[in-house]
C-alpha cells in the first residue's frame, strides 16, 4: 500500500485545515518547496498536493508554487484544488505531473468528465469528499444531495479507474479514519481507491493493511497532519506499508 504525503496550500504557506475550514488553519511552514523535499528524502514516491485557494475560488491560485515544486523533485506530483478548466489541466500534465484530481467539476459536469477521461485516461483522478453519506464541493464548502455510492458507481461507469475517498469530518482531526466509509466504498465498486482523512498512528495504516488484504484495489493513503505533527513519521509509515 502506498504511502502518500499531503501538501495543502493556501496564500504560498503549508497549511492545515480542520475539517476543511478556513477559519482553522495552521500554518506549518512558509517553504512548501522545502516541505516537498523533505517529504523526497523521507522515502515518498508521490506527494498529494492540494491548491486550496484554488479549491475555494474554482481556479489555481498557486500554480507558479506548484510548479516550482515540480522542478525541485525528482519524485512525482498529484495536484488538486480548483481544476475545473481543461487549460489549467494540461499546463500541469505538460509538466510532467503524475495525475490531476478533479473534485467539484467531476460532480458539477459529467461531460467535463467524461471528455478529459477520453483525452487523459488514467491522469485523471476524481476526488469523493464526503460528509456522511452526501458529496461536499467547491472546497468542501456547499453540501450537495448526491450520494457517495450512487456517484461512484456512475463515474466507473463513465470509465473513471481511481478516487481519493476523503472523510471530511475526520480530515485534520487525527481519530483514526472512518473505516466503515472505506469498507463501504470498496464493496461497491473496482475502481482503485486511495483514501485520505483522520490517519493520525501507525496502527491506522496496520488496520488499513488488513482491509487491504480482502480488497486489494485500495491502493493508497494520504497522510497530513499526522505527519506535521510529528504523531506519525514518514519513513516509519513507509516502512511498515512495505514490509509485506
Amino acid at each position: 500500500m502506498q504511502i502518500i504525503p499531503a501538501i495543502d496550500i493556501r496564500n504560498g504557506k503549508c497549511i492545515r485545515l480542520i475539517q476543511g475550514d478556513v477559519r482553522d488553519e495552521t500554518v506549518y511552514s512558509k517553504e512548501p518547496v522545502e516541505v516537498a523535499k523533505l517529504w523526497q528524502v523521507k522515502g515518498a514516491k508521490l506527494i498529494h498536493i492540494v491548491d486550496i485557494d484554488g479549491a475555494l475560488t474554482g481556479r489555481p491560485k498557486n500554480m507558479d508554487i506548484i510548479m516550482k515544486i515540480i522542478k525541485a523533485l525528482k519524485i512525482k506530483i498529484q495536484i488538486g484544488g480548483g481544476l475545473r478548466d481543461e487549460k489549467y489541466i494540461k499546463k500541469y500534465l505538460r509538466a510532467d505531473v503524475k495525475r490531476v484530481i478533479l473534485s467539484t467539476s467531476a460532480i458539477t459536469d459529467e461531460k467535463f468528465l467524461s471528455k478529459l477521461l477520453k483525452k487523459y485516461n488514467e491522469k485523471i483522478v476524481v476526488g469523493v469528499d464526503a460528509k456522511g453519506e452526501r458529496l461536499a464541493v467547491k472546497g468542501w464548502q456547499d453540501m450537495t444531495n448526491i450520494k457517495v455510492i450512487d456517484f461512484i458507481k456512475r463515474i466507473e461507469k463513465l470509465g473513471v479507474k481511481r478516487i481519493i475517498y476523503t472523510d471530511i469530518k475526520r480530515d485534520g482531526v487525527l481519530k483514526g479514519p472512518n473505516i466503515k466509509g472505506i469498507l463501504n466504498i470498496l464493496r461497491n465498486t473496482n475502481m482503485k481507491v486511495i483514501v485520505s482523512g483522520g490517519i493520525s498512528r501507525l496502527k491506522n495504516i496496520e488496520n488499513l493493511m488488513q482491509i487491504e488484504r480482502r480488497y486489494p484495489n485500495l491502493e493508497g493513503v494520504i497522510i497530513g497532519k499526522a505527519l506535521y505533527t510529528g504523531n506519525i513519521d514518514l519513513k516509519e509509515a513507509i516502512k511498515i506499508a512495505k514490509q509485506e
